[in-house]
């Protein structure tokens, strides 16, 4: 089961993120909860602005399709450059694209990727990246949703933070990640703080009554029926 691995692993995470925009990340990686994890030395995270690794004089990083389609898309050797500069440095257990067409992140692939000690995710951009680092570097694509961004970045973003915050010891209460929505399959139940009664709307009593186990029944009870009205087709994955 995940949560034995995820109490057992105790690791530093490396992840580079690879941009042409690394402006976009820089500030959200610097900040919160993944901010502190790097203080701790719980995880690396190391940005990389793939024009420096552009043989052309103005930097540029993206050239015009074959074939006559609309966009432009990025060239194999500045990627290919910036990823073998660091697999020559250490081993990673994935190079991620972010790609509209990839396999959909969910709490699962942030779960897995947790697990991971070192892995890269390269932001695409304009219209993408050229189909042979796709073939020949890429070792797993993954999807935010079914919809279409202008890069890549926004959606590395979210998938360092799904992924940083289940990592061991990056979140003081370790039960606050594992309860979040989404673990098991399974949406939170309710959450309530004080005051018990505010304007009339009152906090249901058993979570006032001090039993753990009549309140742990209760927030089951809870998030089993918040799954079956808001989101059936997660108990379908179960």
């Amino acid at each position: 089961m995940y949560f034995a691995q995820f109490a057992l692993t105790l690791h530093i995470m490396r992840i580079d993120i690879l941009t042409v925009l690394p402006e976009m990340i820089e500030g959200f990686v610097n900040e919160s909860i993944l901010m502190r994890a790097q203080k701790k030395g719980i995880v690396e995270i190391h940005i990389h602005n793939l024009r420096d690794y552009s043989t052309n004089k103005w930097r540029r990083v993206d050239d015009y399709p074959y074939g006559g389609f609309a966009g432009m898309v990025m060239q194999c050797e500045p990627i290919d450059l910036c990823i073998s500069k660091l697999t020559s440095e250490r081993q990673y257990d994935e190079i991620i694209y972010t790609s509209p067409d990839g396999e959909q992140f969910n709490q699962h692939v942030a779960n897995d990727l947790s697990l991971k000690e070192n892995i890269i995710i390269l932001c695409g951009h304009y219209k993408g990246i050229d189909q042979r680092i796709r073939e020949h570097l890429i070792t797993r694509e993954i999807s935010i949703g079914d919809y279409v961004l202008t890069g890549g970045e926004l959606a590395a973003a979210v998938m360092t933070d799904a992924i940083v915050r289940v990592v061991p010891r990056v979140i003081g209460d370790e039960q606050s990640a594992l309860s979040d929505c989404f673990q098991d399959n399974m949406l939170s139940a309710p959450i309530y703080t004080r005051p018990a009664d505010y304007k009339g709307w009152k906090v249901p009593e058993i979570l006032l009554s001090g039993n753990e186990a009549k309140i742990k029944n209760w927030e089951m009870e809870q998030a089993m029926e918040r799954t079956k009205t808001l989101r059936p087709d997660l108990l379908n994955d179960k």
